[in-house]
This record gives structure tokens, C-alpha cells and sequence, in this order.
């Protein structure tokens, strides 16, 4: 059985979150903070060996102040982020032990991930050696110009919307990294893509939201209720109940 590290992404700037108090992975979100509900999806799995989460130097204080006791009765590591989310990732890279195979990305603002959905994109990635999660884009999409009016309409046959958990082996992913140069994806995917390789697009789930606003927190919550429970007497099947979740 391949082992897996998790990288939890929190370093970003939390801009469009415009709260004054929280970054958006740090905000209270059903009694626990939002990036804790997501670690918590990991660190309940055999196959996970070691979570890092990667935070902002300049949050890094107050995050081991307010989290510290968390990180250490969890066993997680703290990284410090970089320039832009493939330095900060790169950086949550280094400090997975040498042993691990595979590599999971995980958006600390997505705390609405379900077990079996991570059970399907593991498989198809040690499989295949690079797969994410991903929805069908089900609305109309337009281009819009600098002055507000559309400026044409996107065929949206065959476009996905990216999610995380990203899963790549380890080799891809160092090799992507040694190959990236000055480039600046916007996730781990494209980063891959780059040097070629195949990634193997599973279905996810609209439940399986990021936040990005603080209205978010709301839908979050209810999301949370909604999410497929495991089954407890036995293992559940990763596609049990799948047409629901999709």
C-alpha cells in the first residue's frame, strides 16, 4: 500500500475574505477552525503518514500561539509559505519524511471533504500517478472586457472546475518542481502538466466548496450536515451513494 503526505495550503492572503480577524483557513466554522475540519479528514486515514500545513510568515506567530497545542497532539507540521502557492507547496514538500509515495495538495479552505471522495482520488493517483478532483462546469460562462460588457460566450463542453485534493507520486512532483523555472501555476495540475504528464480527472463534488468569502462560512456549515457519513460497521465502498454527491 502506497503511504501518503498531505499538504494543507493556508499560506494565501485571504484578500477577497475581508474579515479583519481571521484569514479565511483560521475562521471559526462550526465550533473548530476551518483548516482543522479539513486536517481532520487526513489524519483519520491509515494510508497518511504526515500532514504539513503551510502558513504566511507573517502568521506563523500567532498561528503556533492560537494552534500550537492542536499541532502537537495531531502530529502536524507547520511550514512557512512562500511568494506564491507552488513556493509555499514546494516548501510543505520538503518537510515530508523521505519515505512517503505519494503526495496530496489540499486547499486548508476546502473543510467540506468527504472520506470517500478522498478514497477515489487516492486510488486514481497511485494508480496513474497524478489525479485531482474536479466538477463539470454546469453554467453558461462569459467573457467580460475591461468596461463590464460580455465580449463573448465560452463553449463549456468538456471544462471541469479543479478542486483539491491534488495527488501526485512524489517523483512527478519533485520533477515538476525541478522543471518549473519562473512559471507561476495556479495549482499543482498545471504545475505537472507542464512536463508532460498524464492527470486523471476524478469526480467530485459541488459540496466540496472553498471559501473565499465570509458568506461562504454559511454555506460551509450547512455543507458539513450534508456530507456522506462513512459507514461504521464495515468499509465503505468509495462510490457508495456516488450519484448523490455528485
Amino acid at each position: 500500500m502506497p503511504t501518503f503526505g498531505v499538504i494543507l495550503a493556508a499560506a494565501g492572503q485571504s484578500s477577497r475574505f475581508r474579515d479583519a480577524n481571521y484569514k479565511k483557513p483560521f475562521a471559526p466554522l462550526a465550533g473548530r477552525a476551518v483548516w482543522l475540519h479539513s486536517a481532520e479528514k487526513f489524519l483519520e486515514r491509515s494510508d497518511v503518514r504526515q500532514v504539513v500545513i503551510v502558513v504566511a510568515p507573517e502568521d506563523r506567530e500567532a498561528f503556533v500561539e492560537t494552534f500550537g497545542a492542536n499541532l502537537a497532539f495531531m502530529g502536524v507540521t507547520l511550514a512557512e509559505g512562500g511568494v506564491q502557492r507552488a513556493d509555499s507547496v514546494r516548501n510543505g514538500l520538503e518537510k515530508l519524511p523521505p519515505e512517503i509515495d505519494m503526495v496530496a495538495i489540499h486547499d486548508a479552505a476546502r473543510p467540506c471533504i468527504a472520506p470517500a471522495w478522498i478514497d477515489r482520488v487516492f486510488e486514481a493517483g497511485a494508480r496513474t500517478g497524478a489525479a485531482i478532483l474536479a466538477t463539470p462546469v454546469v453554467s453558461t460562462l462569459k467573457r467580460v472586457g475591461p468596461d463590464g460588457t460580455i465580449q463573448g460566450t465560452v463553449d463549456r463542453a468538456n471544462l471541469w472546475e479543479a478542486q483539491t485534493p491534488q495527488v501526485f507520486s512524489r517523483a512527478v512532483l519533485e520533477q515538476a518542481y525541478a522543471a518549473r523555472g519562473n512559471d507561476q501555476p495556479t495549482d499543482e495540475a498545471q504545475l505537472v502538466e507542464a512536463i508532460g504528464q498524464k492527470v486523471t480527472v476524478v469526480p467530485g463534488s459541488p459540496i466540496n466548496l472553498k471559501i473565499t468569502s465570509r458568506e461562504d462560512l454559511r454555506l460551509a456549515e450547512q455543507a458539513l450536515k450534508a456530507l456522506p457519513k462513512p459507514n461504521l460497521s464495515g468499509p465503505a465502498h468509495p462510490f457508495a451513494n456516488d450519484d448523490l454527491w455528485r
